[in-house]
């Protein structure tokens, strides 16, 4: 009696030990605004067709990782994206490979390790905190078309999205000018499908941002997200 006594115990504190474990590898990162927000949800959990499934790659800064929301893996743009995607049984799914504070000299230096993962469609975000800092708009183009060259050199059927984006007018007319003139030129230059200005219909509403007035609320997203799908239906 006493040995069987034991046995049972010792079942016991092993489901006890294995609950707490799973269930700490199930607890959420803390929010780290400088390692990437590499999140991936598949529109499918069968085998047989998740092995169809394509990759859309959203690689930008705070913007796509969805900074300041109560949950980017839900209401950043990108998860807007895939749930829309879902609600047509499209067969692609969404990574976000946004890292907040990114520059486009820093996306340059980490796109190699984030095209490990196959790419079908790669939407580029950048060029926004090179603006905010003043950054020679000729440095932030050529990095973002040394970006541009890896993705195509490492997947050349891959699909490419740039969005567009604008400085504030404190940054004076002539860089605005400029810097707003980076991305039609990229676009064209690469056969990159363009959406002129990621913020349209945000950017500037007290209401549809938060309190920093630079990145957008969950309802804003919903409109950024809109505005990406106006452009990114038609390539998918």
């Amino acid at each position: 009696m006493m040995a069987q006594r034991k046995k049972i115990t010792y079942i016991i504190s092993v489901i006890a030990i294995f609950f707490i474990v799973s269930c700490g590898n199930n607890k959420p990162a803390a929010n780290d605004q400088t390692a990437p927000a590499v999140a991936t949800k598949d529109s499918s959990t069968s085998p047989s067709a998740s092995t169809q499934t394509k990759t859309i790659l959203f690689f930008g800064n705070s913007l796509t990782a969805g900074y300041g929301l109560a949950d980017p893996a839900s209401e950043g743009f990108p998860a807007v994206i895939q749930t829309k995607i879902d609600s047509l049984k499209l067969p692609y799914k969404t990574v976000n490979a946004g890292n907040s504070g990114e520059t486009s000299a820093g996306g340059r230096s980490r796109i190699g390790w984030i095209l490990k993962q196959k790419v079908d469609v790669f939407v580029l975000e950048l060029g926004a905190n090179d603006g905010l800092r003043g950054i020679p708009v000729t440095e932030t183009m050529l990095n973002l078309q040394a970006i541009v060259d890896t993705v195509k050199l490492k997947y050349p059927s891959v699909k490419l999205v740039l969005l567009g984006m604008m400085v504030p007018p404190n940054m004076g007319n002539d860089y605005g000018t400029k810097f707003k003139a980076i991305f039609p030129q990229l676009a064209a230059k690469n056969n990159m499908e363009l959406v002129p200005f990621l913020l349209e219909g945000v950017g500037g509403i007290t209401n549809l941002n938060q309190p920093d007035g630079i990145h957008p609320t969950a309802e804003g997203d919903k409109i950024v997200a809109n505005n990406i799908w106006k452009v990114l239906k038609g390539v998918l």
